[in-house]
């Protein structure tokens, strides 16, 4: 049986930690200053509480944690790590930027890890439906071919540390961008007046377009607060010369907007949800 453990028992992280649980794999995982609800998030995944002295002590380590945390957890496990004899296998799975999927790698000294660039995209895991791809990259030896045998569908790249951070970059630009581009335009229509034509011409002229909008915004609320930092990943990812790295410094304070919005009541999101008759 392969020991993995997981940094990172959110939805993601717990639900992926299910699934190689149920594939026959122990799976540990750090909640140090985690609040109550973590703690039982994890254990009914069937996730076991450990140390870092532990989890160093895996086979496969992953990180699965907000975008702006990623460098941190590089820089604790390189702590706990120390002088270590055997280098650690750590997989960074967070929607991150080449650049700072960089910083993560630069965060172990030298010989302390087998640093490999994973992307997680897809929805958590579900009873009964496959779940998401975890693409990796930077993986010659073939390291992570121990999560596939314990039930996780992945998807190699080759290509270096960065290509699978890469993708993820690009795909989450195009599918929460169009999330967000449609929240601003609905609110913008709402603030005018033209809410109702504009749904009445978009369920008529754009029928997928309606309804891909009217499940993922109402979807997008909850997760609002950690698209932001993955927002300014993208514009960081495309460049200060890239016009269009404006378009995702804007997603940012619009998903941060949406935050402020539910943590005050959600004014804005009732009267989106009216309009997408939610």
């Amino acid at each position: 049986m392969a020991t993995i453990a997981i940094i990172g028992a959110g939805a993601m992280g717990s639900g992926i930690g299910r699934q190689l649980a149920e594939g026959g794999a122990s799976v540990l995982t750090y909640l140090e200053g985690r609040s109550p609800g973590t703690h039982e998030r994890a254990r009914a995944a069937g996730m076991e509480p450990a140390s870092l002295e532990d989890i160093i002590g895996a086979e496969i380590v992953l990180s699965i944690v907000p975008p702006a945390e990623a460098i941190g957890v590089a820089e604790r496990l390189s702590a706990a790590i120390g002088e270590r004899p055997s280098p650690v296998t750590f997989v960074d799975c967070n929607a991150i930027s080449p650049k700072t999927m960089n910083a993560v790698a630069a965060a172990f000294r030298p010989g302390q890890a087998n640093v490999l660039d994973g992307s997680i995209i897809g929805l958590p895991p579900q009873p009964g439906k496959a779940g998401p791809k975890l693409y990796i990259s930077g993986d010659g030896a073939d390291k992570s071919a121990v999560l596939a045998t314990h039930g996780l569908h992945v998807r190699r790249i080759e290509g270096a540390v960065g290509a699978a951070s890469a993708l993820k970059m690009c795909y989450a630009g195009i599918n929460k961008g169009v999330t967000g581009l449609g929240t601003a335009m609905l609110l913008a229509a709402i603030g005018s007046g033209a809410d109702q034509s504009l749904k009445q011409e978009m369920a008529e002229s754009a029928p997928d377009l309606d309804r891909k909008l009217s499940s993922a915004i109402p979807d997008m609320y909850a997760k609002a607060y950690r698209w932001v930092a993955e927002m300014e990943e993208i514009a960081a990812f495309l460049g200060e010369d890239d016009p269009a790295s404006q378009i995702f410094r804007g997603m940012a304070g619009l998903f941060q907007k949406m935050a402020e919005d539910r943590a005050g009541g959600g004014e804005l999101a009732d009267q989106l949800d009216a309009l997408l008759g939610r």
